[in-house]
C-alpha cells in the first residue's frame, strides 16, 4: 500500500515539473510592450438574466516599428487582458520609420465613425496625439508627430484608425521599386 502511494506521489512531481519544464520553454518578449487602453464591463442578456464580462483594449508594440491594437472578453480582467494580447499579435503592423523617428508623409486612417489624421514633424516636437491614438503612437516608436483624432471619440476605433493610418503609410524606396525607378528621380528639383 505505501508503495502505490509513493509511486502516485512521483507520478504526480514528474507531471508537475513537466508543467514547470513547458513554462520555461516558452520565451518571454521582453522586446513587446502592451498598454491597457480601456477595461468595460459589457453585459449580455441571457434567458436567465444578464450576464456580466469584461472587454479590454490592448496596444502592443515594440517601440521599433511594429504595433498592434487587440480587444479581449473575458468573465475576468485578466483573461479579458490576456485574449486583448493575442489578437494584437495578430494584427501587428510594420511602420516605416523615417531617421528623425517620424513618418515618411501625411496620412488618415479610419475605423468605424473614428478619422485620425497623421502628419509628420520635426525633431524635438515629441507626440502630439492624445488618449488611444498617443498609446498606438509610443508603441510603435514614433517620437515627433503631429496627430488629430476627428469623428467619434471612442478609444477602441481610434486606436484602430491610428493603426490603420500607420499601416498605409509608405516609404521612397518601396514607391520607387513599384514604379521601376531609381529614388533620386522621386525628388523633385
Amino acid at each position: 500500500m505505501a508503495d502505490m502511494q509513493k509511486e502516485s506521489k512521483d507520478r504526480g512531481d514528474r507531471r508537475r515539473g513537466k508543467q514547470r519544464d513547458r513554462a520555461a520553454e516558452q520565451p518571454v518578449d521582453s522586446e513587446w510592450k502592451e498598454r491597457v487602453v480601456q477595461i468595460r464591463r459589457v453585459t449580455k442578456v441571457v434567458k436567465g438574466g444578464k450576464k456580466l464580462s469584461f472587454r479590454a483594449v490592448v496596444v502592443l508594440g515594440n517601440e521599433k516599428g511594429q504595433v498592434g491594437v487587440g480587444v479581449g472578453k473575458a468573465a475576468e480582467v485578466v483573461g479579458a487582458v490576456k485574449k486583448g494580447v493575442t489578437e494584437a499579435k495578430k494584427a501587428l503592423v510594420t511602420v516605416p520609420l523615417t531617421r528623425l523617428n517620424s513618418i515618411p508623409h501625411p496620412m488618415t486612417g479610419t475605423a468605424g465613425a473614428a478619422k485620425v489624421m497623421l502628419r509628420p514633424a520635426a525633431a524635438g516636437t515629441g507626440v502630439i496625439a492624445g488618449g488611444a491614438v498617443r498609446t498606438v503612437l509610443e508603441l510603435a516608436g514614433v517620437k515627433n508627430i503631429l496627430a488629430k483624432s476627428l469623428g467619434a471619440d471612442s478609444p477602441l476605433n481610434n486606436a484602430r484608425a491610428a493603426a490603420n493610418a500607420l499601416s498605409l503609410l509608405r516609404n521612397f524606396k518601396d514607391i520607387a521599386d513599384e514604379r521601376g525607378i531609381p529614388v533620386s528621380n522621386l525628388y523633385s528639383k
